[in-house]
C-alpha cells in the first residue's frame, strides 16, 4: 500500500466512533488552549508584580480549569461540538463571540455566587481574548487540515443500484461528507444501475485486488437485493487485510446520525446493537431527568409565572392547555403546556398540526411558541415519570395511528419515554406532515438506538442554540 492504514481487523468498530473521539480531541485542545490562556493573562497581568503572582498563582490551575470549562459548556450549547455540523465562516464566528459573551456573563455570576473560583476582571478578559484568538485558529487550522484527503477515510461502495445512490442524494454536499472520500461505486452484476456513469468504476478486475490497488480503507456494501448477488470470497479478502467492510444502514447512522428506513430491515436493527435498557442506563436516564427538571423549574419559575399572567391577559380560557399524548410503550399521558391557540382552535374535535402563521394562535401565543416557553409545563410530566428531558416528541393518538400505518418502524420510536427535547428537533423542522414525520423518525430512530447519557446532555446543551435562533418553531 501507498499509505500506511490506520485502521486494524476491528476497524468497523472504531470508525463507529471516530466523529466522537475528534470531537473529544477537539474539546481537549481548546480546553488545553483556554488553561493556558489564563495563564498567559495571569503571566501579563502580573508582570511588574511577582508577589501578586505568586499569590494568584495558589489554586491558579483549578481556577483556570473553571474557566475553561464554563466555556467550553457555553460552545456547546452554541452546536460548536456538533458532530454532524455544517457551519459557514460567518455563522461559525457568530457562534463563537456568542459562547464567550455568554461563558463570560456564566462566569461573572459563578465568581459572585463562588468566590473562591474569582481569578479577577483583568486577568479574565486577557484569558477570553486570548482564548478567543486561539480557539478561532484552532478551528481554522483543523478545518483546512482535515479538509485534505490525507486525513479522510477512502471509501469505494459495493453496489450501483437506487439504495447505492442514496449516498449522493442524502450525503451529497462537501460538509456531508467531511471524514471520507468516495472514490466510486461497482456495479454488481444482474441488479438495476442509478448511479451515473461518471461515478462507476466497472471492469472485471475483482473487489480485492481494485480495493487493493486504491488503497481503499472502507467498502460500504449497498445492494438492492442481497441474496446471491455478493461476492462474499472477495468481501472476505478485503476484511482479511483490514479493509472496513460496512453495510449502507451502519454507514448513514455513521456519517447523517440517522437511521434510513428504506435501507434498515429488521434484522439490522436487532443485531447492530444499541437500544440500551438497562438498570444502570435507566437509573442515569432518570436522575438526569430529575436533576435537569428541578434546576429548570428553579430557574424558570419567575418567567413561567409572566407566561401565565400573558396568557391570561391576552385571551379568555385557561392558562394550562392539556392534551393527550402519547408515551413509552405505547401508553397515554396529559401532556401540559401553555396554551397558545385559542380555546375553540379544534372545536370540531379533529387533531390538526399547526401551521406556519397558524391563524388559531393568539398573540400571546406566536410568541411562547417561537420561543419554546409553551413547553415549560412539561417539566412537570418529567417530574412525573411520563416524560424525559431527552427523547422523541411525543404525538397525539390520532396521529400515531395514521403515522404507524404510513411509516415503517414508526412504532419503535415509543420504546423510550418521549422528551422535552431531542435529536430530532435539532436536527429538522418542525413536522407538519407524513413526509416531514418519516424525515424525523430517521433522528428519531438514531436517538433510540443509541442514547446515552453523553448524548443527552450534547442534545440539552444544543437546544439552547435551537430555542435562540429559534429554529423548528410554528
Amino acid at each position: 500500500m501507498t499509505r500506511k492504514r490506520v485502521e486494524g481487523a476491528g476497524v468497523g468498530i472504531g470508525l463507529a466512533n471516530s466523529k466522537n473521539r475528534a470531537t473529544l480531541l477537539l474539546w481537549l485542545a481548546e480546553v488545553a488552549i483556554i488553561v493556558l490562556a489564563v495563564a498567559g493573562a495571569a503571566w501579563l497581568r502580573f508582570l511588574h508584580d511577582p508577589e501578586g503572582h505568586l499569590i494568584f498563582s495558589q489554586g491558579a490551575p483549578s481556577r483556570a480549569l473553571v474557566v475553561a470549562l464554563v466555556t467550553t459548556t457555553a460552545m456547546a450549547a452554541f452546536g460548536m461540538y456538533q458532530v454532524h455540523g455544517r457551519h459557514n465562516r460567518h455563522d461559525f464566528l457568530l457562534r463563537l463571540v456568542l459562547s464567550f459573551a455568554f461563558g463570560g456573563t456564566a462566569l461573572l455570576v459563578l465568581y459572585y455566587v463562588l468566590p473562591a473560583t474569582y481569578i479577577g476582571r483583568g486577568v479574565l478578559l486577557l484569558a477570553l481574548a486570548a482564548a478567543f484568538a486561539g480557539v478561532y485558529l484552532l478551528r481554522s487550522v483543523s478545518q483546512a487540515m482535515f479538509q485534505s484527503e490525507v486525513f479522510r477515510r477512502r471509501v469505494l461502495v459495493l453496489g450501483a443500484g437506487h439504495n447505492a445512490d442514496l449516498i449522493n442524494t442524502r450525503l451529497r454536499r462537501g460538509g456531508d461528507r467531511r471524514s471520507f472520500v468516495l472514490l466510486g461505486f461497482i456495479p454488481i452484476e444482474g441488479q438495476p444501475v442509478a448511479v451515473g456513469s461518471a461515478l462507476r468504476i466497472e471492469g472485471p478486475e475483482p473487489l480485492a485486488a481494485l480495493a487493493e490497488r486504491l488503497d481503499v480503507d472502507e467498502v460500504v456494501v449497498a445492494p438492492d437485493e442481497r441474496r446471491g448477488a455478493l461476492p462474499m470470497d472477495q468481501m472476505l479478502a478485503c476484511a482479511q487485510r483490514g479493509i472496513a467492510m460496512t453495510d449502507l444502514s451502519t454507514f448513514f447512522e455513521r456519517e447523517a446520525g440517522i437511521v434510513t428506513m428504506k435501507v434498515a430491515d429488521p434484522s439490522w436493527l436487532v443485531f447492530s446493537g444499541g437500544f440500551d435498557h438497562s438498570l444502570p442506563r435507566r437509573l442515569s436516564k432518570r436522575f438526569f431527568d430529575l436533576m435537569a427538571a428541578s434546576l429548570m423549574l428553579l430557574v424558570a419559575w419567575p418567567l413561567m409565572l409572566l407566561v401565565m399572567l400573558a396568557v391570561s391577559w391576552d385571551s379568555r380560557g385557561p392558562v394550562l392547555y392539556r392534551q393527550v399524548r402519547v408515551g413509552e410503550g405505547g401508553r397515554e399521558f396529559e401532556l401540559l403546556k401553555f396554551r397558545s391557540m385559542r380555546c375553540d382552535a379544534e372545536s370540531d374535535g379533529v387533531a390538526r398540526w399547526a401551521t406556519t402563521s397558524d391563524d388559531r394562535t393568539t398573540r400571546v401565543g406566536r410568541f411562547i411558541r417561537m420561543t419554546r416557553l409553551d413547553e415549560l409545563p412539561q417539566l412537570v410530566n418529567v417530574l412525573r415519570g411520563e416524560m424525559s428531558f431527552v427523547g422523541p416528541r411525543p404525538e397525539r393518538p390520532q396521529f400515531v395511528d395514521m403515522l404507524s400505518q404510513e411509516i415503517r418502524y414508526y412504532a419503535v420510536r415509543h420504546s423510550v419515554k418521549p422528551g422535552l427535547t431531542g435529536w430530532a428537533q435539532l436536527r429538522y423542522r418542525y413536522g407538519a406532515s407524513v413526509e416531514d414525520a418519516e424525515e424525523k423518525l430517521k433522528f428519531d430512530l438514531f436517538y433510540v438506538k443509541n442514547h446515552g447519557l453523553v448524548f443527552d446532555l450534547m442534545i440539552l446543551l444544543q437546544t439552547v442554540e435551537v430555542v435562540l435562533f429559534q429554529r423548528g418553531a410554528r
